[in-house]
């Protein structure tokens, strides 16, 4: 749907979108590098105000949001566009697609909350492309949600303005940003975007109280360097906190990126390594299903507490938020659904 945008100001007939770090000056009658945002008589639109390209009820551990309402239900939702061009993006389709190009449904935030509670799920999560680019929607959603006891949450490549998340950081409760890389000639190469606004985005975000988790797409010869591995994982422990859950998950070849081979298995477990040698306490290995460091573990006594195969919960041991063989507190919010 088309409305009224916010995060923008004028300039001398442009106006300047103020989203995400682009801040994409924009002339009358075009839009904004994502395609979501346009320029009409010197008043910048949204496009997509709640235009949903792809909807479905999933595991909140698909997300992956591992210590955040864990066996929960989330409906996903996602609008067409994105602020990236990652020549990997596995939903490259409908990222890489623009209003008018794909099909899109309408759907205002009181017929969402009705969907999410008709499919019994516990939240709402916005995915598949980049939410930064409904961020007026999202927000509202947001606030409906908080009546309904339901939650909120990012998948997000974190490339989003202070401003935006000042407005809707009250609103979201959880995030799983997708931290491509640890350099910036990666992101300018393959993703076309900048790290260092990335980075920003997760301290405010983990500042501000927000559950976050951090997935690192390990790519072959691409961001698989030990070294880079574990500047990422100190910027994490030192910058976020040691107790942030950090996923490294397989590549496999998509889009523009179909030479590359899938990410060795070894790879990923020299990651999971460098991870707890630099103190990270939960740590993950994604696309690898049946992995045992796809597992939860308690970083004090290495009792197992939750363990998963794929999307699935077969075993959840933690017992009134504490480990029961050492009682160590786990971060995790919310509870396993009975």
């Amino acid at each position: 749907m088309r409305g009224p945008a916010r995060f923008w100001k004028k300039l001398d007939g442009d106006v300047q979108c103020l989203l995400c770090p682009r801040n994409c000056r924009i002339a009358p009658g075009k839009r904004g590098f994502c395609g979501a945002r346009e320029n009409e008589g010197g008043t910048l639109y949204t496009l997509v105000y709640g235009s949903v390209v792809s909807m479905a009820a999933d595991p909140i551990e698909k997300k992956p949001l591992y210590h955040f309402w864990p066996g929960s239900s989330v409906f996903s939702i996602a609008a067409p566009g994105c602020t990236f061009t990652c020549l990997h993006c596995q939903n490259w389709e409908i990222s890489q697609a623009r209003m008018g190009q794909v099909g899109t449904e309408d759907l205002p935030p009181e017929e969402l909350i009705r969907l999410t509670k008709e499919y019994n799920c516990s939240g709402i999560a916005h995915t598949y492309t980049e939410p930064t680019i409904w961020t007026e929607y999202a927000i509202d959603v947001g606030r409906l949600a908080r009546t309904e006891n339901l939650y909120n949450v990012y998948v997000t490549n974190g490339f989003i303005s202070p401003y935006a998340l000042q407005e809707l950081g009250p609103w979201l409760d959880a995030a799983n940003v997708d931290v491509k890389a640890f350099s910036e000639d990666f992101y300018r190469r393959i993703c076309g975007a900048r790290l260092q606004p990335v980075l920003e985005a997760c301290e405010w975000m983990h500042g501000r109280g927000i559950h976050l988790e951090v997935t690192y797409l390990v790519i072959p010869k691409e961001n698989d360097r030990p070294e880079e591995i574990r500047e990422f994982c100190r910027w994490v422990s030192e910058r976020l906190s040691p107790e942030v859950p950090v996923h490294f998950s397989r590549f496999y070849p998509h889009y523009r990126m179909l030479e590359k081979p899938p990410t060795p298995v070894e790879t990923l477990e020299r990651a999971y390594k460098i991870a707890r040698e630099e103190g990270l306490s939960y740590v993950y290995l994604g696309n690898v299903p049946g992995h045992m460091y796809d597992n939860t573990y308690c970083p004090g006594c290495g009792e197992m507490l939750i363990s998963r195969y794929g999307y699935t919960i077969l075993e959840f041991n933690i017992k009134d938020g504490r480990c029961p063989e050492c009682g160590r507190k786990i971060p995790l919010v919310g509870t396993m659904p009975r």
